[in-house]
């Protein structure tokens, strides 16, 4: 069974940074699409960026420019650079992925991961 596990959370002041990183175990092949979503204390989760399996990237209106999406050199490893941190970023953060579902945006992933915490002091 897929497994998806996300680390690098933890507290950090606005203005700083943090990388999230989300390691597959058990994927064969490469997903549909791999994602970041969110959700914070009193809102509805929501999506924050999405890389499909052709490399095409996209954020949320309210994280671009300040977070980066992208997969480093370890096999099946998602990362999150987050940047110019904000105390709205404030979230639990999830990693996900469409691995048997044709879909490239992963609106809807059939894999999650546990989440981490991000919390960004004024």
């Amino acid at each position: 069974q897929v497994r998806l596990v996300e680390s690098g959370g933890g507290s950090v002041q606005a203005g700083g940074s943090l990388r999230l990183s989300c390691a597959g175990s058990r994927l064969t092949g490469r997903p549909y699409c791999m994602a970041w979503f969110r959700q914070a204390p009193g809102k509805e989760r929501e999506g924050v960026a999405n890389l499909d399996k052709y490399g095409y990237t996209t954020y949320a209106d309210s994280v671009k420019g300040r977070f980066t999406v992208s997969q480093d050199n370890a096999k099946n490893t998602l990362v999150l650079q987050m940047n110019s941190l904000k105390p709205e970023d404030t979230a639990v953060y999830y990693c996900a992925a469409s691995v048997l579902k044709a879909s490239l945006n992963c609106s809807t992933p059939d894999v999650w991961g546990q989440g981490t915490q991000v919390t960004v002091s004024s």
